[in-house]
């Protein structure tokens, strides 16, 4: 979803024309603490989540590979856990868009299904009981 389209039109949230791919989304959701031409934020709560839907993001790229490949299954569930609150919080952009939630795109539908699809995987992982190469889970070894 970083390249296609997430919303179809700036409209009144942006001063910005015509399809806007989701690494400029990404750029203008963090306008509130890292400024950005054209994009504004009328109020607090906008500019909060703003920039906590971006930091769940740069959480998803960096951070999904290493909960995968090397924490520990406790881990893993919390961070499920923290996928699940992310569908929540991201979700403020269909829902506070109004009558202009029309025009969000296949990207962001992309992008937000992308943090269910971690939070199942991940609570499918740290459910799993850990198996030798014999087959043998930890407590029959």
């Amino acid at each position: 979803s970083w390249f296609l389209p997430v919303v179809k039109f700036g409209g009144s949230h942006w001063r910005v024309f015509g399809p806007v791919p989701g690494w400029l989304a990404f750029r203008a959701a963090l306008s509130p603490i890292w400024p950005y031409e054209g994009v504004h934020c009328d109020a607090w709560y906008y500019a909060a989540l703003s920039t906590v839907s971006a930091l769940t993001t740069l959480l998803f790229t960096i951070g999904s590979p290493w909960i995968v490949w090397r924490g520990s299954r406790s881990v893993q569930k919390a961070c499920a856990w923290v996928a699940v609150v992310a569908i929540i919080v991201n979700s403020h952009w269909y829902v506070l868009f109004g009558s202009d939630r029309k025009d969000l795109s296949v990207g962001y539908f992309l992008w937000w299904a992308s943090f269910g699809l971690l939070a199942i995987g991940l609570f499918g992982l740290s459910s799993h009981r850990n198996v030798d190469k014999c087959g043998r889970t930890a407590q029959e070894a």
